[in-house]
This record gives C-alpha cells, structure tokens and sequence, in this order.
C-alpha cells in the first residue's frame, strides 16, 4: 500500500541513527530522504492525511530538519518542493556539523495518481523536448532557489530532486553555476532522453554507436554554423566546468543509465585522439540542433561538463525498484564513483 511505502517506520534508513555529515552516504542518505518526504507531502494532500494521521513529518524531523516552505504547483496546485531548513540540536558538536547544509531545496519527481499524474507527465514531455526552462512550474522553483542565495548565500544551500525534479534541480543549479554561483547537488535517476544504448551488452558495438553518433552530431553542429569552442572568447559550456553536481544513476533504469555512456564516452574519445570531435558532441544534441536550424532557441538541458557520478551496481529486482528513490538510503549497497572533469 501507498501509506506503508510513506511510512518513514516502515520504509525509512533507520539504521541512520548518527550522522556523520563527513560520510557521502549519509549525505546521500538524508538528501534521498529529503526528497521522499516532498513525495509524501503530496501524497499526504492527495489522501486528505492530515494532523496526526499525515505521513510525511518523520522524512525530515528524523535528522533535525523543519520545513520552512513547500512549492506548489500554480497549475494543479500540487506540492512539488519543499525547502528544509537544518534545526540540530544543541548537544550536536560543530566539528559534526561541518559540511552539513543550512537550507536544502528539494523537488519530487513524476506521481502516478490522478490529482497529479497529468501535469507531471505534460512536464514530463517539456523536459524531452527541451522545454523545461519555459514551463511555470521550474519558474516557481528557480525564483526560489534565487530568493534563498540572496537571502543565505548558495555555500549554505543544498539542491536535491529525484527524476523530474531532479531535472528541475539540475537546470536550477545551471542558471545559478552560469552567475558563478555553485551550489552542491544531489541529483537521484536524472532524465537523460536518448536512445538506449547503454543497455547493448556488447562494449565494442556501444562505442561504435556512440562515435558514430558524436562524429554526426559534431558535423551538425559545424554545418549548422556554431561556433566552435576554440574561436570564442566566453564558452558557456566551459564556465559551468567548476560546478560539479552529485549524479546518482542506476544502469537497469533507461531513464538515467545513459549518463553512465555519457561521461565513459566523452573519456574514450580523449584517449583515441577524437577529443576536439567530443568537446563538440558532448555540449550539443541533435533535437537542438534541429531546432535551432528553425530558428528557436534550444539549450539541452540535461548535458553537463562535470559530475560526481555515483552508478548503483546493486541487482534491481525490476525499473520500480531501479528507478526508485528508496534504493539510495539502503545499506550496503554496491556503488561506484568517480569524478568527471570537463
């Protein structure tokens, strides 16, 4: 049932009865948390649980959290954000608290219940055609991320967001990194639309597609007269290098996998020679490139110069579970890491 899954007794870490705001999976661990609890808060206003009988409290009092705000939606009036402000209490010690955040801003992903399901997936479809950044919804999100550096400064702020919003966080955190703001991401199964290529088995085949398909996405590009990086004297793509946003994927999920192909690929092609073909591909798809070539404005939202990326090596038992926000607090799981530079 929806209530036992929103139970933090039931479904929450609660094996995480210290945490050690140094461990990056604690961090992982709360941030998840986090996010889970916009989850329940709209599930919560969906089935009418209130007071006593609501569920969401525990996702974020259990580390000393208090909900400062939540964002609603302004089309179906659902809640979509939460801001968390960090309350620890006076026993803490602050060598514990280093690294900790002050506020951390966190978006839910897609709800597949009426009162919610259509807006998300319209949302939904604005991400995969690059449209996201016109949508009410990220303008509600972005002036609150804005309001919150002014007002805290963004070394204080944590974004977080699960699919959708982690889409939501990841363009967030960009706008803020395009004005020399960086401000530490966690992002869980972010959108990447592509084909699936990272699902092919055979590791030769893979790359060969994915040369191919940088090799014709370069080629666009320059035929369709953008500028190369070299002959700029300001590279966007470039200045965003020094944000570096935590990326957290799962390769049996074909929504997130291919950013695993993503930055394996970009580092292939630096060791084969191909490196100035990448820096072109790896900045451009071809959907914006097309329209581009019609005269609309197209910035791909979910490609990024550098990440933290952290890859779920655990068997999942199916895309519930491997798409899922709750596998990202569980112990002992198997995951890899590594750091992309551009």
């Amino acid at each position: 049932m929806a209530s036992e899954r929103d139970c933090f007794k039931l479904s929450g870490p609660l094996h995480l009865t210290y945490i050690d705001w140094n461990n990056a999976h604690h961090r992982k661990s709360v941030a998840a948390c986090l996010i889970k609890g916009v989850y329940v808060l709209e599930n919560d206003r969906q089935a009418r649980r209130e007071g006593p009988k609501a569920l969401a409290l525990p996702w974020w009092a259990f580390f000393h959290f208090q909900l400062y705000m939540i964002l609603v939606d302004d089309v179906d009036s659902s809640i979509f954000g939460a801001i968390y402000e960090f309350k620890p209490p006076p026993s803490m010690c602050n060598h514990a608290l280093h690294r900790c955040p002050r506020y951390v801003i966190a978006f839910r992903g897609t709800i597949p219940k009426a009162d919610s399901v259509s807006r998300d997936i319209e949302l939904d479809i604005q991400f995969i055609r690059n449209g996201l950044h016109q949508t009410s919804r990220f303008e509600i999100a972005s002036q609150a991320v804005r309001n919150m550096v002014a007002a805290v400064g963004g070394s204080n702020i944590w974004l977080a967001g699960h699919s959708l919003g982690s889409a939501i966080a990841l363009l967030a955190g960009k706008t803020m990194a395009k004005t020399g703001i960086f401000i530490e991401s966690f992002l869980f199964n972010p959108p990447y639309f592509s084909a699936p290529i990272e699902r092919i088995k055979d590791n030769k085949l893979k790359h060969g597609l994915r040369f191919a398909g940088s090799v014709v996405t370069a080629g666009l590009a320059i035929a369709m007269k953008v500028k190369q990086q070299k002959s700029l004297s300001f590279d966007p793509f470039a200045a965003l290098s020094a944000w570096v946003p935590s990326l957290f994927v799962n390769p049996s999920d074909p929504i997130c996998s291919e950013y695993v192909g993503y930055f394996e690929h970009r580092r292939k092609m630096e060791e084969i020679g191909a490196g100035s073909i990448e820096k072109l591909a790896t900045q451009n798809s071809i959907a914006c490139l097309l329209m581009r070539g019609f005269g609309k404005e197209c910035e791909p939202l979910h490609l990024i110069p550098s990440a933290s990326l952290t890859v779920n090596l655990s068997k999942s038992r199916d895309f519930k579970d491997a798409h899922g926000i709750q596998q990202w607090w569980k112990p002992d799981l198997h995951l890899e890491s590594k750091v992309h530079k551009y």
